[in-house]
């Protein structure tokens, strides 16, 4: 057996770089051309030149296309349906969400049992959204009297009115204009008002209303049940139509999804249709029952990453100038 040779002490392994092979760089295909950059802002412009100056790439892009999918719906006659959480009531959107829904951009909305939490106190008293850390130690948390009683209240009666959560809660909050002096700020009111299906999906004992000694199981657990059922047949109809989740991470991506393959189940296609995610955080559920799962056998799926208190309102003003509304 002969010893393999030692390489000198100093020296390494070198390539041959003498048949490297290359190319002409503009036979390459790049991802990034100076025809998708963005461009400097112009005094004195529309919305809409404002949106041509943003890069055709990544978050712009997306952001134009759901921007043109919303607007090719309405004017088409398509449902836009919103699906929420409770953050971007929260963050102080629901009067560019009414606004939305008065100016025949949103048809439907759906909500998590939270966002009737918070629109509610808006409504009542012009302020919501407890400090948990400070009251979660001595009890408080979720204690107060006039939330508790009254919401179980509404939801009681609607209940027994046949009524769904959504739209028991926005007649409660029109019955009594004295007592909810800011009505024109909820969303619940403004669906009543409107005639819009505006529906709550709860999870008992998700919600800081099932604990107060007024809560009825068989009213909140019936209520979101008729409201899921209300929910499902918009959404059967969305062919060519528009959905956004707006800031839920868990409930109404499960509800959405289930929604869809209910209609599907019925007989309605549902090939065609525009998913959209907008929260600041991109998460499981929403990225696989929002956008994945509903569009795999048609339409569009996007995600838009930010925050809800600036991506709302840009996507609005956008939306309601390309409509002229």
């Amino acid at each position: 057996m002969t010893r393999a040779k030692s390489l000198p002490t100093g020296t390494s392994p070198k390539l041959n770089l003498a048949r490297l092979r290359t190319y002409p760089l503009q036979t390459r295909h790049s991802k990034v051309k100076m025809a998708d950059f963005g461009s400097p802002w112009q005094r004195a412009g529309s919305f809409q030149a404002f949106l041509k100056t943003l890069p055709d790439i990544l978050a712009g892009k997306t952001f134009r296309a759901v921007v043109a999918a919303i607007v090719n719906a309405r004017r088409r006659g398509k449902p836009v349906i919103l699906g929420m959480g409770a953050h971007p009531t929260k963050v102080g959107l629901n009067p560019i969400v009414v606004d939305l829904m008065r100016k025949g951009v949103i048809t439907a909305v759906a909500m998590n049992g939270a966002v009737i939490i918070h629109d509610f106190e808006i409504a009542y008293l012009g302020q919501t959204s407890e400090e948990v850390e400070a009251e979660i130690d001595s009890g408080r948390f979720g204690m107060a009297e006039d939330t508790g009683r009254i919401l179980n209240e509404a939801i009681v009666q609607g209940w027994q009115q046949g009524l769904g959560i959504g739209e028991a809660v926005g007649r409660y909050l029109l019955k009594y204009p004295r007592q909810f002096p800011h009505r024109g700020r909820s969303l619940l009111a403004a669906g009543a008002q409107l005639g819009l299906p505006v529906t709550v999906h709860v999870a008992i004992g998700t919600d800081i209303i099932h604990m107060h000694p007024q809560a009825n199981g068989e009213a909140i657990g019936g209520g979101s049940l008729l409201d899921f059922r209300k929910l499902a047949a918009v959404v059967s109809k969305m062919e060519g139509g528009v959905y956004i989740n707006l800031g839920s991470a868990v409930m109404m991506p499960e509800v959405f999804l289930k929604t869809v393959t209910l209609g599907r189940n019925l007989g309605r296609a549902l090939k065609q249709i525009t998913t959209v995610n907008m929260d600041f955080l991109p998460h499981y559920r929403p990225m696989t029952n929002v956008v994945k799962r509903p569009t795999q056998k048609g339409g569009k799926g996007y995600a838009l990453t930010g925050h809800h208190e600036l991506m709302v309102p840009l996507l609005a003003a956008a939306v309601l100038e390309a409509l002229g509304r």
